[in-house]
C-alpha cells in the first residue's frame, strides 16, 4: 500500500500560480472490495529566480525635469509563490535618483524611480544604474538589470566668449581679405542649442561693418574696406555670439583694432613768408624767408631724418690686452686653444674685423695660425715641454676702413708638462764595475746611481728600489738619493762578484720608470791599499782627547753666537742710518733685489755626456756634500729634474770635491 512517485514534480508546471496546489486520487481495495479518495499537496521550494523581461533598460530624463518626477520600471516575475516569490527591489547607490518599491491588489511588487536631485547634463552626460530583484526564500534568489540614463540637453547655457575685449593690430592700406582677429565662443549645450553664430551687434556703426566682415561660423574679423591712419586711428567694435536654441542664449564682446601708420604720405614744405628782394648790404644771419615742413604721418615716419654717414674713426677694442693660454704637451695638431675677440664701433666695412699673426718669432708662424674672420687661434703641431715652455706672439686686430685702424693683442702660450719622460741614467756607466773590500762594515757607501728626469714637478721625482741582487740581504739602496751601501758587513767568504738591478721610477701620472745595473766587485787588493794609506798615517787613539773635543766644541759654538748677535746689531744699525739718511733728504725707499746665491757653475765630470749643462749646489740629504743637475729652463732645484749625485770611485769623487773647492765665486 505505498504511495510511490513515479516522475520528478515541477510545482509551477502542474499548479502555476494556483496555491495551494494539490492532486487527487482513488484507491481500489480488493476482497473485501472498498474505495479510498486521496489528496496530495504540493508544497513550494524556492527553485526559480526572479527574471526581468530584459537585461537592460534605457530611459531619457530631460535634465529640465524638476525633482520628484516618477519613472515607472518594469517588473521582474517570479514563478514561485508565498514567500518564495518576489519580496523586493533594490537600487545601487546615486545621489540623483531613490526607488520607491509598491504593492498591487494582487501583493505583486513593482518599483519607480523617484527624481531626488536635479539633472544637470553639461555636468554628468548619462548615468548607470543597477536594479537587483529578490525573492523571499532562504537563502533569497535574485536578479538584476542594467538601467541606462540619458540626461536629455536643455539650452540652459548661453554661449561664452573667451576673452570680453580682443586687441589686434592691422597696418594702413590693408588689402582686403587680412585676417584681424579670430573671436572664439563655447556653449556647454549640445545639439543646436550649443551651435553658435557670430554678428556684429546693435552697437557696432554702420561705417565699421563696411570696412570690417564678420564670419558667422569661424568668428573670423577681417578687412573689408580702406583703412587710412589718418582719418581713425582706432576701432571699436562690438560683436555678439548665439546659440541655436528655442529660446536662444546671447553673449558679447569687444574687438579694439589699433591701426598703425605707415610712412604713405610725402612732407609738404610751405613758404610762409619771403622777404624780397634782399639789400645787397645785407649782412649774414639775415632772415630771407620763412619755411614750415608738415608730415601727417605719425611718430617716426613725420620726423626729417638727416643721416650721419660713418667715418673710420674707432680702433678695434679688446677687453684685454693680453692672452694667457696653456696647453698640454703632446697635443693633437690642429686644435683651436684661444679665441681672440675684438669689438668696433663703426658700422659697415669700417667695423668688418681681420685677425693676423705679426711676424716674428719664427717658431711661431711654424707652430700657430689664427682664423682672419674669427679670431681663432689653432695649433699646427705637438708641442714639447722639454723642447719649449712658452710662445709669445701678437696678435693685430685690423678693421676694414679705407685708412684701417687696428690694435695689437700679446699672447702668451704656455707648455704644461705632463709625465711623458722615464727617469734616465747617467752614473754608472754600461759595463762599469766598482770596487768593495772584504770585511766592510755595514752602512758603508759602495757607489751611487745618478739619474734625471727631463719632467717637471712630481713627474721628476725619482725613487730608487733594489729589484734584483745576487746576495738581497749584502747591499741596499737609498729611496730618494740612489746611494748603495752595505746592508751588513763584508765577510771573507762572500762571493768575489755580485749583480744589482736597481728600478728608477718618477711620481708622474702615470708613473714611468727604468732600470740600471750595478756590478760590484770583492776585491782583497782594496783592503791591502787601505791598509797602507792607514800605516801612512799617525797612529792615535781617538778616545784621548775627548774631553778637549768637547771643551772646543762649547767655545766655538759660544763664539759663533756671540758674532751672530754682534752682527745682527751691526746690520740693524745699517739699516737705520741708510733709512734715516733717506728720508733726510725726502727719497723713496729703495729696495736692492739680492743676487744670485753663490753657486758652483757648469761643472763637468768624466761621467757627464759633453752637451749636457748642468749648475751644481750644495745639498743637505747626504752626509757629504752631493752635487744637484738642473736643465737651464727650470726656475728652481726643487721643480727641476734633479737628483743627486755621488761618484763611488774614491778618486774621481775626491776630484770633483776639490774642484769645486777651487772655483772662484761668480759675480753678481
Amino acid at each position: 500500500g505505498a504511495l510511490l512517485v513515479s516522475e520528478r514534480i515541477d510545482r509551477e508546471e502542474l499548479c502555476g500560480t494556483v496555491s495551494p496546489c494539490s492532486l487527487s486520487f482513488e484507491i481500489l481495495v480488493e476482497n473485501p472490495l472498498e474505495l479510498y479518495s486521496g489528496v496530495v499537496e504540493i508544497q513550494d521550494i524556492n527553485d526559480n529566480d526572479p527574471v526581468f523581461p530584459s537585461s537592460q533598460a534605457r530611459l531619457e530624463i530631460s535634465e529640465s525635469v524638476a525633482p520628484g518626477v516618477r519613472f515607472p520600471l518594469e517588473s521582474a516575475q517570479d514563478p514561485d509563490v508565498g514567500i518564495n516569490s518576489l519580496q523586493t527591489y533594490q537600487l545601487s547607490a546615486n545621489p540623483h535618483f531613490v526607488l520607491d518599491v509598491q504593492t498591487r491588489g494582487d501583493g505583486s511588487k513593482h518599483a519607480e524611480l523617484v527624481l531626488e536631485k536635479e539633472l544637470d547634463r553639461e555636468e554628468q552626460r548619462e548615468l548607470h544604474l543597477v536594479l537587483t530583484a529578490l525573492d523571499g526564500g532562504s537563502p533569497p534568489r535574485s536578479a538584476s538589470v542594467q538601467i541606462h540614463i540619458d540626461v536629455v540637453d536643455a539650452n540652459d547655457n548661453a554661449p561664452v566668449f573667451n576673452h570680453s575685449t580682443y586687441k589686434a593690430s592691422v597696418r594702413e592700406n590693408t588689402p582686403s581679405g587680412t585676417l584681424v582677429a579670430r573671436i572664439s565662443a563655447y556653449d556647454l549645450d549640445d545639439g543646436p542649442n550649443g551651435e553658435i553664430v557670430y554678428s556684429f551687434s546693435s552697437h557696432t556703426l554702420a561705417k565699421v561693418r563696411e570696412l570690417f566682415t564678420l564670419d558667422s561660423a569661424t568668428g573670423e574679423l577681417k578687412v573689408n574696406g580702406q583703412l587710412d591712419y589718418e582719418e581713425t586711428k582706432l576701432y571699436e567694435i562690438y560683436l555678439q555670439a548665439k546659440d541655436k536654441g528655442v529660446v536662444p542664449g546671447v553673449a558679447h564682446c569687444k574687438v579694439l583694432v589699433e591701426v598703425v601708420d605707415v610712412n604713405d604720405n610725402a612732407p609738404e614744405v610751405t613758404v610762409t613768408s619771403v622777404y624780397s628782394p634782399v639789400p645787397e648790404d645785407a649782412a649774414p644771419g639775415t632772415v630771407v624767408a620763412l619755411l614750415s615742413v608738415t608730415d601727417l604721418d605719425s611718430g617716426d615716419n613725420g620726423l626729417l631724418i638727416v643721416q650721419v654717414s660713418d667715418v673710420n674713426d674707432n680702433a678695434p677694442k679688446s677687453l684685454q690686452d693680453h692672452y694667457d693660454v696653456y696647453v698640454p704637451e703632446n697635443n693633437v695638431a690642429g686644435i683651436p686653444i684661444l679665441n681672440v675677440s675684438a669689438t668696433d664701433p663703426d658700422l659697415g666695412p669700417n667695423s668688418r674685423l681681420s685677425y693676423a699673426l705679426l711676424q716674428g718669432d719664427p717658431a711661431v708662424s711654424r707652430l700657430f695660425s689664427i682664423s682672419q674672420e674669427n679670431g681663432t687661434l689653432y695649433l699646427l703641431a705637438s708641442l714639447d715641454h722639454e723642447d719649449q715652455v712658452k710662445f709669445s706672439m701678437m696678435v693685430q686686430v685690423q678693421d676694414g676702413g679705407s685708412l684701417p685702424l687696428s690694435t695689437n693683442l700679446s699672447v702668451s702660450v704656455f707648455v704644461t708638462d705632463l709625465n711623458d719622460n722615464a727617469p734616465v741614467v747617467l752614473y754608472p756607466r754600461p759595463n762599469s764595475t766598482d770596487v768593495v773590500a772584504p770585511g766592510t762594515p755595514a752602512r758603508h757607501m759602495v757607489t751611487k746611481v745618478v739619474a734625471v728626469d727631463p719632467d717637471v714637478g712630481y713627474n721628476a721625482w725619482i725613487s730608487y728600489t733594489l729589484l734584483q741582487a745576487t746576495d738581497p740581504s749584502l747591499f741596499s739602496v737609498g729611496l730618494h738619493s740612489g746611494e748603495v751601501f752595505t746592508a751588513r758587513q763584508l765577510r771573507e767568504d762572500e762571493a768575489p762578484h755580485h749583480t744589482l738591478v736597481i728600478l728608477l721610477k718618477d711620481h708622474g701620472e702615470p708613473v714611468l720608470s727604468s732600470s740600471v745595473t750595478v756590478t760590484i766587485s770583492v776585491d782583497e787588493m782594496v783592503k791591502e791599499t787601505l791598509i797602507d794609506l792607514t800605516d801612512v798615517a799617525p797612529a792615535h787613539d781617538p778616545r784621548k782627547h775627548v774631553t778637549f773635543y768637547l771643551i772646543l766644541a762649547v767655545i766655538l759654538v759660544s763664539a759663533a753666537f756671540f758674532i751672530t748677535i754682534v752682527s745682527v746689531g751691526i746690520f740693524k744699525c745699517y739699516k737705520w742710518r741708510q733709512s734715516k739718511e733717506l728720508f733726510n733728504n725726502s727719497r723713496s725707499t729703495l729696495y736692492r733685489t739680492p743676487g744670485p746665491f753663490n753657486h758652483i757653475d757648469a761643472v763637468r765630470g768624466g761621467f757627464t755626456p759633453p752637451n749636457f749643462y748642468h749648475q751644481v749646489y750644495l745639498t743637505t740629504d747626504s752626509r757629504q756634500s752631493d752635487v744637484l743637475c738642473k736643465k737651464p729652463f727650470t726656475s728652481s732645484p726643487l721643480g727641476s729634474r734633479q737628483n743627486t749625485m755621488r761618484n763611488g770611485e774614491p778618486g774621481l769623487y775626491h776630484q770633483i770635491v776639490g774642484t769645486a773647492s777651487r772655483l772662484p765665486k761668480p759675480a753678481e
